[in-house]
This record gives C-alpha cells, sequence and structure tokens, in this order.
C-alpha cells in the first residue's frame, strides 16, 4: 500500500470528483488566485526591475559610476591624479569635471542649468553623452571658442539650435557687506551652441550644459577641475572598486553612485515593495478562498474520517490528511503561477506591444517615458521568494481546517449514519 497513508488518502480526497459543485469551484478559484497572484507579482517586481537598470543605465550614462573630489577645491594636478588610477581594479575611464550652477538665457527665454566643463578627449570614457548627441559632435567642443552642448529639452526651453548664441550667468562668489556692486556682480560669458544631446532622462536632458574644461576654468577663476569622474566595468561592483582606487589617490575623497543618486533609487525600492506587498493580497484572498474549501471538505467528509479513527487513525494522521490536500491546491497553483509568470516577464517585450496595436492605446507614451517598449528583469531571488511565500500562506491556511478535521470525535460523526 502506499506510504504514507495520510498522504494517500489526502491525494485520493482532492483528486475525487464526488464533491460538490460549490466545494469543487471554490477549489479551483483557490488553485488560480493563487496561480494569478505569484505570476502577477513575478512580473510586475521583473518589470520593477527592469526599470531600476534601466533608470540606473541613463543616470550613469553622464552622471558617471564615482567621482573623486577635494571638498570643491581645484585638482591643479589632476593628470597626474588620473595617471596614479591607471590600473586599478576594475577602472575602464577617468576624465575631470567641473561642475557650476548657472542661468543660461537667450532673447526672452532663461533657464536654470548645470554647467559642466569637461575634457572632450577623456570624457568618452565615463559618459555616453558622445553617443547621445542629436546635433554636432563632443568633439566640437574646443578651448578658447566658447561652444557649448545644451540637453535636447534645456535647447527646447530657450529656444535656440546650433549656432545660437547663449549667454552663462554664474554668481561671483561671497562678497564682504562692505563691497560696491561691481565687485559681486555677477559673471557673464557668451557661448555659442554647437551642438545638442538626449539621453533619455529629463534630469539630464533638461538641466545640462557641456563646456570645454579650460573655459569652464576660466570661467569660475579656477587653476583645474574640482572632480574626476571614473567608470568601471562592473556597476553593481563599482562602490567597493571606487574605494580601493581612491586609496591610489590620496586627499580626494571618493562618492559612488549609489549615494550620489541614492533618492531615485530609494523611491524605486520603495514602490517595488509597496507593489509586491499589494500584490500578495492577491495570494491572500486565494489563502482564504482554501481555508473555506477545507472547511467545506471537514464538514463534507466527517463520516470517512470517522472510520478512518476507527479503523486506528491517529489524530496526527487525519491533519496530514486534509493539509495534504490543502498543499496540493498551493504547491499546483504556485508552479503554475511560476511557469506562467516567467513566460510573462520574460516576453512583455512582445506582449506589451500586441496589445497596444490591438487596442489602439499606449501603456506608457514613448514622448512621456522615453521608453518604447517596457523593459523586464527577472532575478531569481525574487522568483525564490515568491514562490516560498505563497507556499508558507498555503500551509498556514491548512492549520485551522486540518486541525478541526483531527478534533473530530468518532462516535459523535457516526451517530446519525
Amino acid at each position: 500500500m502506499f506510504q504514507p497513508l495520510p498522504v494517500f488518502v489526502g491525494l485520493r480526497y482532492s483528486l475525487a470528483r464526488e464533491h460538490s459543485f460549490f466545494v469543487s469551484f471554490i477549489t479551483w478559484v483557490s488553485l488560480l488566485g493563487v496561480a494569478v497572484g505569484v505570476a502577477a507579482l513575478i512580473t510586475v517586481l521583473s518589470v520593477m526591475n527592469g526599470f531600476e537598470t534601466e533608470l540606473r543605465t541613463r543616470l550613469l550614462s553622464v552622471s558617471a559610476d564615482a567621482v573623486l573630489r577635494d571638498g570643491g577645491a581645484a585638482i591643479p594636478d589632476w593628470r597626474g591624479r588620473i595617471a596614479s588610477l591607471r590600473g586599478s581594479q576594475g577602472l575602464v575611464g577617468a576624465a575631470p569635471y567641473l561642475d557650476t550652477d548657472a542661468i543660461l538665457s537667450h532673447g526672452q527665454s532663461m533657464s536654470g542649468a548645470i554647467v559642466r566643463g569637461v575634457d572632450p578627449a577623456l570624457d568618452p570614457t565615463v559618459s555616453k553623452v558622445a553617443v547621445s548627441m542629436t546635433q554636432g559632435r563632443l568633439s566640437n567642443l574646443k578651448p578658447g571658442l566658447h561652444g557649448i552642448i545644451l540637453g535636447r529639452m534645456l535647447a527646447y526651453k530657450l529656444q535656440v539650435g546650433v549656432g545660437d548664441d547663449v549667454t552663462v550667468m554664474i554668481p561671483s562668489g561671497d562678497a564682504p557687506s562692505d563691497a560696491r556692486y561691481s565687485e559681486f556682480a555677477p559673471r557673464l560669458q557668451e557661448f555659442q551652441v554647437v551642438g545638442t544631446f538626449e539621453v533619455g532622462l529629463q534630469e539630464h536632458d533638461s538641466v545640462l550644459a557641456l563646456i570645454d574644461l579650460r573655459d569652464a576654468e576660466a570661467l569660475r577663476n579656477l587653476q583645474g577641475p574640482t572632480g574626476i569622474r571614473l567608470k568601471f566595468n562592473d556597476v553593481l561592483q563599482s562602490p567597493r572598486l571606487a574605494r580601493v582606487a581612491a586609496r591610489r589617490v590620496p586627499g580626494l575623497s571618493v562618492r559612488d553612485w549609489t549615494q550620489q543618486d541614492a533618492v531615485f533609487f530609494r523611491a524605486v525600492r520603495i514602490e517595488k515593495t509597496m507593489m509586491g506587498l499589494i500584490l500578495m493580497l492577491i495570494v491572500a484572498v486565494a489563502v482564504f478562498n482554501i481555508v473555506a474549501t477545507l472547511v467545506m471538505v471537514v464538514n463534507d467528509k466527517r463520516t470517512d474520517i470517522a472510520i478512518l479513527r476507527t479503523l486506528g487513525m491517529t489524530p496526527r494522521g487525519v491533519l496530514a490528511v486534509f493539509m495534504t490536500q490543502g498543499l496540493l491546491i498551493g504547491w499546483v497553483g504556485t508552479a503554475l503561477g511560476v511557469v506562467l509568470g516567467l513566460t510573462l516577464a520574460f516576453n512583455v517585450g512582445t506582449i506589451v506591444p500586441f496589445l497596444q496595436n490591438t487596442f489602439g492605446f499606449y501603456i506608457m507614451d514613448p514622448r512621456v517615458y522615453y521608453l518604447s517598449t517596457i523593459p523586464s528583469e527577472p532575478h531569481a531571488r525574487d522568483v525564490v521568494v515568491i514562490a516560498i511565500s505563497a507556499l508558507l500562506l498555503t500551509f498556514a491556511a491548512t492549520i485551522y481546517p486540518s486541525r478541526r478535521a483531527a478534533r473530530t470525535p468518532p462516535a459523535e460523526a457516526l451517530r446519525y449514519e
């Protein structure tokens, strides 16, 4: 005979067709509820992972993986510092930069901006601006010619194009209280637009402007850049690699992308967590259905329980019978959900365009989100956590009905038979 007996009886009860229509219906609803909940969790969290990766890629396309600074002071010997960094583990590029908060104006149009001085020869090793140019080239920046490259949205706000002039206005710094106006008046410099870029992130496209590093030094009256940007071959390992590289250049502090853009990624993680908790409610509803199903089955099988107890089955054996039945629903539902969820997650790029073409609407308008497709990135850890959570919830759902079945008095159940 099949051993152990309680598992055999539990499987027989699960596969039997003699249940009432309502009990069978609730059983199927419970199974499908678990499957849909698990599938929804896997799909949504995979899309959230994809968005996080896409956001990180776009942020770091301009921001670099880490920066070295001397508290905002100029670094005159930056070439020697970069030479010292060569050979650092995982380092693929290093380039100087000098950021300045400024106001850009053209005619009646004005906009706040970050004016970044870069070295056109070194910047492509840490940034993707050179391959994101929509007009002109990064190499158009020449020292002394006062050329400027604008983000596409910034150029749109200023209503300028290549060849137009823009005025860059920066504060002259702190001045003593008795200084005359002429001593602390803002510094003004005319620049000519030599190109535009679009990296697909409003944070950069609407506020960032690039000029040659030596023009930026002259504008700020500094003798060098205020920082060195670093790029590594593994973005996830870059915080550790940046700290190792910083030991080669004592006197400079290091700040990696997890610190620079912490707000963005914290927001994504919070949103991912909240979406997971909300979607877990689908599984919770299915779990309550499992409780209801098993309670009805226990009431339906009171006579069978009494007979099994009379034949010598222990209360623990009866407990195992109905736990087996409930866990089977959970296991099958979870397995179906994992298969369905992974299928959807790996094919989001095909399914979404089909739905958009069929129903004539955009789930994500590329003009708003800069994305023509929805990114999806399933993580094995997420799938395992979701599956285990679903199984634990279904296990918890079997405890009350199974204990109720185990406590059924045989004599009481057989009294009216």
